[in-house]
């Protein structure tokens, strides 16, 4: 819901709301429905606007409470708002407006930074305060709204897109060369503060940003859940487990109906999605509008999964949306898609996503999505190995798994220039693999995976393609309650039944039998898994534009191998080598990086 951007200045210079203007106007997709700057000295912001809740003029940003010396822009949605204002109301607060951002604003005067700990919900703010010329920067505990930051000696931006701070200019815009070896090596998953371009940094998850009118900052970090066994539960049974489970499952997708708009629920026809459905329809949800999407199938790749989400969709009532799309398309896609990432990710489903929330969009505004259950509850592959490793061994067994590649075999693959001096994606797991609060090497990964890869890799890549249309998407299974109930979860009950075992059993007598036990599917483009035609063409136009030659990223000779032979090589994840490869080129290349 919605893009925010901002300035502050150090040098004594005035903050230039044009400045905010074209960085507004830089996102404007994530917030079609109107937009503002507000300046004052040294800070300005700006917002653009999706009205999902208070649709009136009085829920607009940037939000000014001239009483409270505060303003703000906030991007997502507290569902817990209502409740939060008839405390604060008890406590003396009046309001001017039926907005959760206005919530949030009169959070922050009565708790301070600590207010975030009140927040169930997605969110990145800014609040700066009038009289202090302190601003505070938040970011949500799963990372589900994203927060770039652009800061210099002179000054710090701040927007919701790459794309925003870009436009404001004065952006150092050369490769990391470390996080190049994150994206070719650990799944295109670049963790923060960096990002692709050394400019650009992103806030963590799970932090406040205190930044002071000299430049000083210090963050601090609210959330750390622990994948470790709960004595209070020592004795609770696997089916005890199953309870509690879609308890908080079906507390968190209560939550996600808070709108003053429609909320519909992306379909794929997955034990997850369905789940989400079923608990709607228990709570006696009416009308519920439900979209899955589907490719042309290749070979004996089938490209869509109509078959169950039309099954759950009929034993639930409800009104569902088919949407199928031909590969002609697929190709004209690409390239807005790439436009509509804030980083390059690698995933074929970026396309499909884009697609599907360009009509989706047509329908509604909200939409409730599966996502997350996978690296919360213990869906992957990987997961499974890791149950009779050693928990100090765990980090290998890891690495070989979802690695695409090892760090040592990027010297095969990039320019001599383009190699980082040191394996900065081992050290990484390694380190996050040593911290406590995690008992076991399954424990581990998905600690990693629930804190890390997800935020970097599948919910940048939803909130990046929904947002592009002006899409909210919710996603109950990374309620922050619900990931700490699930950390807690004994591992082989998570991994039970081929994976996500504690919740396939949970829905027993939920969500129809075949869709629990039939094989795990992943959102299929098969146009684009196997690369030849006008995809294809695509790619190898972006390997061979004169700015990727100048560039030189790559090893030419491996290119040319590649091209050669474009579906030869893929990555342990299935993903194609050659696709890898182009799509950063073309991330680069649109945003006009040299």
């Amino acid at each position: 819901m919605c893009g925010i951007a901002g300035e502050i200045r150090f040098d004594g210079a005035t903050a230039d709301p044009g400045t905010i203007h074209r960085m507004t106007c830089a996102q404007s997709g994530r917030g079609p429905d109107g937009s503002g700057v507000w300046a004052q000295g040294a800070v300005a912001m700006g917002h653009c606007r999706l009205k999902i809740v208070d649709l009136s003029p009085s829920g607009g940003q940037p939000m000014v409470d001239s009483r409270l010396g505060l303003s703000i822009v906030f991007n997502g949605m507290i569902y817990n708002y209502r409740q939060l204002r008839e405390e604060l109301r008890g406590m003396g607060y009046e309001f001017f407006s039926t907005s959760d951002t206005e919530v949030a604003l009169k959070a922050y005067h009565r708790w301070g930074r600590e207010c975030v700990y009140h927040f169930h919900g997605m969110f990145a703010f800014a609040i700066t305060e009038h009289t202090s010329g302190r601003t505070v920067l938040a970011r949500d505990r799963l990372g589900i709204k994203p927060l770039y930051v652009d800061h210099t000696g002179a000054r710090l931006r701040f927007a919701s897109t790459v794309q925003a701070l870009l436009a404001a200019g004065d952006v150092d815009t050369s490769i990391d060369r470390t996080a190049l070896s994150y994206y070719l090596t650990f799944h295109s998953v670049v963790p923060a503060p960096r990002t692709i371009l050394k400019g650009v940094r992103k806030m963590p998850p799970a932090t406040v940003r205190t930044i002071e009118p000299d430049g000083s900052a210090s963050d601090h970090e609210y959330w750390n859940p622990q994948f470790t066994r709960d004595e209070d539960r020592s004795d609770w049974s696997a089916q005890d487990w199953q309870d509690g489970l879609v308890e908080k499952l079906r507390t968190a997708v209560k939550r996600r109906m808070v709108a003053d708009v429609p909320v519909g629920v992306l379909l794929s026809g997955g034990i997850d999605s369905s789940l989400v459905v079923a608990l709607l329809a228990e709570s006696g949800q009416e009308d519920l509008q439900t979209f899955s999407i589907g490719f042309e199938s290749r070979g004996e790749e089938s490209g869509d999964e109509f078959e169950f989400s039309s099954r759950v969709a009929r034993r639930f009532g409800t009104d569902h949306h088919q949407i199928a799309i031909d590969d002609a398309r697929l190709v004209p896609a690409i390239d807005r898609t790439v436009a509509a990432m804030s980083e390059p990710m690698i995933s074929h489903d970026c396309v499909a996503f884009y697609l599907l929330s360009e009509e989706v969009s047509k329908h509604v505004k909200v939409v409730q999505s599966g996502q997350g259950a996978d690296e919360v509850l213990g869906g992957y592959h990987w997961y499974p190995p890791l149950a009779d490793v050693a928990r100090d061994d765990a980090r290998q067994t890891y690495s070989e798994a979802f690695f695409d590649r090892p760090w040592s075999r990027l010297a095969k693959v990039l320019s001599p220039e383009w190699m980082a001096t040191h394996d900065a994606p081992t050290a990484f797991i390694e380190r996050h693999f040593g911290r406590p609060g995690a008992e076991t090497a399954v424990d581990a990964a998905l600690r990693t995976d629930s804190t890390v890869m997800l935020v970097d890799d599948p919910v940048k890549r939803v909130d990046n393609m929904t947002m592009a249309w002006g899409l909210e998407a919710r996603v109950p299974f990374l309620d922050h309650e619900l990931v700490e109930f699930a950390g807690r979860i004994p591992p082989e009950l998570k991994l039970a039944d081929g994976g996500k075992g504690v919740l396939k059993r949970a829905a027993r007598g939920i969500v129809p039998d075949e869709v629990i036990d039939r094989k795990k599917g992943y959102f299929p483009v098969p146009a684009i898994r196997t690369l030849e035609g006008g995809t294809l063409d695509r790619v190898e136009a972006a390997l061979t534009d004169p700015a990727a030659v100048r560039r030189g990223l790559y090893n030419s000779e491996v290119v040319e191998s590649l091209l050669a032979d474009p579906n030869r090589h893929h990555t342990p994840l299935r993903s194609n080598v050659l696709w890898q490869l182009g799509l950063l080129e073309m991330w680069l290349q649109e945003n006009g990086i040299s």
